[in-house]
């Protein structure tokens, strides 16, 4: 099953604010558009906390 996300906020890196389109696939989380997995800014990241509930409510 594959589901389609979108979550908007602050990025630190670009600095700007940005829509961030998150796809998860079979209850795992497939592409994220963003540098999410790499950002140095992520844990302090609006963006990403989102994504990490994303993620977790998938579990």
């Amino acid at each position: 099953m594959e589901r389609e996300e979108f979550v908007s906020g602050y990025c630190r890196q670009l600095d700007a604010s940005r829509m961030v389109e998150v796809l998860v696939v079979d209850g795992q989380l497939d592409e994220v558009d963003c540098g999410y997995f790499s950002c140095v800014y992520r844990p302090n990241c609006q963006i990403a906390q989102r994504i990490d509930e994303i993620a977790q409510a998938e579990m």
